[in-house]
């Protein structure tokens, strides 16, 4: 019971940054939320795009080689490395963030 009432004492006083953490905490659930209702809608576009990318291979308009797709992943992959490090490292990490990934993923 002691760690239970030091958490509830942390969140209902101080302050950060002049800030209550109960707003922090309300603020990482809504981003929370917000990229699980974005993520679930990307993926349905990469796996639409995914199956028209097939089919036009496979009727042989766009021809898809080993080669090509080394050498996008040459050029293109360290912007998508540097990209994915700036998105990762401006979110908050933390149980309210994911419990609204989840929520936003799920219900969007």
């Amino acid at each position: 019971m002691g760690v239970i009432e030091e958490v509830f004492g942390f969140i209902t006083s101080g302050s950060i940054a002049g800030i209550s953490p109960l707003i922090f905490m309300i603020i990482t659930f809504v981003i929370g939320v917000i990229v699980g209702y974005i993520a679930r809608r990307v993926l349905k576009i990469a796996i639409i795009a995914t199956i028209i990318l097939i089919i036009i291979c496979y009727l042989g308009f766009f021809g898809l080689s080993l080669g090509t797709l080394k050498t996008a992943a040459e050029t293109y992959g360290p912007m998508v490395l540097q990209a994915s490090a700036l998105i990762v490292g401006a979110l908050p990490i933390g149980l309210g963030f994911i419990v609204g990934l989840i929520i936003g993923f799920i219900f969007s």
